[in-house]
């Protein structure tokens, strides 16, 4: 279902799963966010398609150095959801491509496994670098290879692959490229099977 330019698609309980292969790849994720969170060293972050909150607590938990945080999510229910399960932080639901808050307001946005599913994605990327004061931390599927490997395990195979509600297919260059328009890429992780770029603003 399409709102206001995101299409959601099958929901999979990635931070909580019992797969043992996906747990090591989401560890891997975790990691390389981790990684460039600290090359970053912001002291306020806002977080873009924050779902119920399960990035934010594992990168921060309840560090009393983590740094000011508010979480956004197009759906009011997420948005609410996430404010019941870390009521120690602060959650809105608003548009990727009208955020409510002011320009420069954060030092990063966090943006990921979100960008797959706009219609629009350079219209959000220049709302992102409206209210980034110095840093976005983005992550996408790695395409084709994402398609690929849900072939492989038999999935979707009636759409050659693609997962439900991924509109947008960024290879490498093609998601480097996009960010690139807006931000200086400054820094690349690789966990399989994604890609994560931090990118900082242009001076």
């Amino acid at each position: 279902m399409s709102t206001d330019g995101f299409v959601s698609g099958n929901v999979y309980d990635k931070y909580r799963t019992k797969n043992p292969l996906f747990r090591v790849l989401m560890g891997r994720f975790l990691v390389s966010c981790r990684e460039l969170m600290a090359e970053a060293q912001p002291e306020s972050v806002l977080e873009v398609g924050c779902g119920p909150g399960d990035l934010a607590e594992s990168l921060f938990g309840s560090s009393p150095k983590a740094p000011f945080y508010v979480g956004s999510d197009l759906s009011l229910l997420e948005a609410r959801g996430a404010r019941v399960s870390a009521p120690h932080r602060s959650f809105l639901a608003a548009s990727a491509y009208r955020l409510p808050v002011a320009d420069g307001a954060f030092d990063c946005v966090l943006a990921c496994e979100v960008f797959e599913h706009l219609e629009e994605p350079e219209a959000a990327l220049a709302e992102v670098a409206r209210v980034a004061r110095r840093y976005l931390l983005l992550s996408v599927p790695w395409e084709p290879v994402w398609r690929l490997l849900n072939v492989a395990r038999g999935s979707y195979l009636k759409d050659f692959g693609n997962t439900p509600g991924h509109l947008q297919h960024f290879s490498r260059p093609a998601i480097r490229r996009l960010v690139a328009r807006r931000f200086e890429v400054v820094a690349e992780r690789r966990p399989f099977p994604w890609t994560m770029l931090l990118a900082r603003q242009r001076t």
